[in-house]
């Protein structure tokens, strides 16, 4: 087993995913777990692997993964954004394609806090007059 090439981290809401690329043929490993184990949605699956598919990368790197936090959704955009950042880190000149797809843009948003007083971050509870 080689050693790996580089190592990031990709974020989208509470989900973080590290992610190790190394030379490969193009096997996909999420916490130990098959890729199309671990994320049986084809949506969710074509999210993650659209930068490889954008650089032509796909075959040529494996990739392990980590994953910590949030949901479905949250982690498959977690992991594209690592991912991304990996293949931006092995060669610089693939940046300005992801970048112009939106891929290195990390996506800021979060749920929000609870506040005091309130059943959720905005929901008051009932009023009642009398």
């Amino acid at each position: 087993m080689s050693q790996h090439l580089i190592q990031t981290t990709g974020r989208r809401k509470r989900s973080v995913a590290r992610v190790r690329i190394r030379e490969g043929e193009g096997a996909v490993t999420v916490n130990g777990r098959a890729f199309d184990v671990y994320f049986p949605s084809a949506t969710h699956r074509n999210a993650i692997t659209e930068p490889l598919r954008l650089t032509e990368t796909a075959e040529a790197y494996d990739i392990d993964v980590t994953m910590d936090g949030g949901g479905v959704s949250g982690q498959a955009g977690a992991l594209r954004h690592g991912i991304t950042r990996a293949l931006v880190e092995l060669d610089p000149e693939r940046r300005e394609v992801l970048k112009r797809a939106g891929f290195l843009t990390r996506d800021p948003r979060k749920k929000e806090s609870k506040k005091y007083g309130l059943k959720k971050a905005r929901k008051a509870p009932q009023y009642s007059k009398r």
